[in-house]
């Protein structure tokens, strides 16, 4: 990295929606990464956004619901490494209220949104956000993957 440039970390927001005991995971499809895992609602943060702001975007975008900040429980941080020119700040958020009805609205990007409870996750969870989702049920604010 030269002298004037800056370290850049990709910033991504997540958003762990919890009904009825069972937190909603996505089955990803045709997106080049992590295809046939489940993932959660989640995206990049853009240029200008907060977390917040990008969750919310990504909300409506891919689950069709509406939520505002005072909905939004901030309750994980993880820094990923890996290759220097990827390096991840994942904020995760957790929401138990949102306007509007959950549905797929990307699918040709998803292959379905299903609930499940935590202590009965299918085997083909992101393995980060697997243990992002573990991380939040014991308390742990932050973590550190692939160092």
């Amino acid at each position: 990295m030269g002298e004037n440039q800056r370290h850049g970390i990709i910033p991504a927001a997540y958003v762990i929606l919890k009904q009825d005991g069972k937190v909603l995971l996505q089955l990803r499809a045709n997106t080049g990464y992590e295809d046939g895992q489940y993932g959660l609602v989640a995206g990049h943060v853009e240029p200008g956004e907060s977390f917040t702001v990008g969750i919310i975007r990504e909300a409506k975008e891919e689950a069709g619901i509406d939520l505002s900040p005072e909905q939004l429980k901030p309750v994980h941080f993880m820094h990923r490494g890996g290759a220097p020119d990827n390096e991840r700040a994942d904020m995760f958020f957790v929401a138990e209220h949102w306007g509007g009805e959950v549905q797929n609205m990307e699918p040709h990007k998803c292959d379905g949104l299903h609930w499940f409870a935590l202590d009965e996750l299918p085997e083909n969870v992101v393995p980060y956000v697997r243990e992002a989702l573990l991380s939040v049920e014991e308390g742990i604010f932050y973590s550190e993957l692939d160092w």
